[in-house]
């Protein structure tokens, strides 16, 4: 049986007594303070005070900071055993209790041990064919037909196309650059040929928008906090405009600047679905399956693992070689010996 001294995940409080109580509604506060001065992504916050709500929650509202490695350990596992959630969702609400402990209460958070895992499945993509893209494609129209076209011609993620900046584009050279994907990492991929035209009278519309949100004393997009400090009117930079931005304005609660962000992702999740509705078809689409039918389609051409490997921003080669499993050439292309004749 592990003792209290190796179980327990922060030092013991300092030794004029015991801390004054923290209620949950301060802590939540801190998080949210902590995560904007980081300047992480909105859903990251949102994420994270969530988690740490029902942490709290599971543990009758008690200090944080009297609870030990066996208090989490019995939370991370109930949400495999009873919640049953996916890997990557305990995984989640894992760094949200990092943050929790490191980032606001400043105590230790070390490896816990003996967590019961959630099962990563192993599920093959759902691809569409190219006649299916286009039925898709076709039902569109306006931005969210761009985008869409963008994840499928360049096999970006949704939230990548989101963010693209007018400088990530090169119209000339056919190149688009993805900066901070997947994994904090930048990667160029293809820009299609199809795509110069629309995405040149793209940033017309967005050079005119960005124009009259200076002459009305605006004209700010979101940057990097270290080139923010550096350069506070890098903002306002047309290089540094979002290509699909938001309809409305928001103020940011930290400077009190009224910016503009990208456009909001349920925009063109909401059009997709009712796009695969109204064109009948029967698979499970989602904005993401345009990547993966743009890497299956790539490797049905001819093109080596690799390549596509690069273009999509895998780190690990086998990532990439569960699309070999949709190849429009049968079960791991095998001829069926159906097919084979006598």
């Amino acid at each position: 049986m592990e003792s209290e001294a190796t179980d327990t995940i922060h030092h013991d409080g300092p030794a004029l007594g015991t801390p004054p109580p923290l209620t949950p509604r301060a802590l939540l506060e801190q998080i949210r303070v902590e995560v904007r001065l980081r300047h992480y992504s909105r859903r990251t916050e949102d994420a994270y005070v969530a988690w740490v709500r029902r942490f709290i929650a599971f543990h009758q509202r008690r200090d944080p900071r009297t609870l030990t490695a066996s208090d989490l350990r019995a939370f991370l596992s109930t949400l495999a055993v009873r919640d049953k959630v996916s890997a990557s969702t305990q995984n989640q609400a894992r760094a949200a209790l990092a943050f929790l402990y490191r980032d606001i209460l400043h105590l230790p958070f070390e490896t816990i041990e003996g967590v019961a895992a959630a099962k990563r499945a192993r599920r093959v993509p759902e691809v569409m064919t190219r006649a299916e893209v286009r039925r898709v494609l076709d039902a569109m129209d306006g931005t969210p037909r761009l985008i869409a076209s963008l994840l499928y011609g360049s096999g970006l993620r949704l939230l990548e196309s989101l963010r693209l900046r007018v400088k990530d584009l090169d119209l000339e050279r056919g190149e688009l650059t993805i900066r901070g994907g997947k994994g904090a990492k930048d990667r160029v991929t293809v820009l299609p040929d199809a795509l110069r035209i629309p995405l040149g009278a793209q940033l017309e519309d967005v050079r005119a928008l960005h124009d009259d949100d200076l002459a009305r004393g605006m004209g700010r997009a979101p940057i990097p906090p270290a080139l923010a400090r550096k350069s506070p009117n890098a903002a306002k930079e047309w290089r540094w405009q979002y290509v699909f931005p938001a309809t409305r304005t928001w103020r940011d609660p930290m400077t009190g600047q009224r910016q503009r962000h990208h456009l909001h992702e349920t925009v063109l999740q909401r059009a997709v679905h009712d796009a695969v509705l109204r064109v009948g078809i029967a698979k499970r689409v989602t904005c993401h399956t345009f990547r993966h039918s743009f890497a299956t389609h790539l490797l049905e051409s001819g093109y080596d693992i690799r390549t596509v490997q690069e273009l999509l921003g895998h780190n690990d080669v086998r990532t990439t070689m569960i699309y070999t499993h949709v190849l429009n050439r049968g079960g791991r292309g095998v001829r069926s010996p159906l097919d084979a004749g006598g």
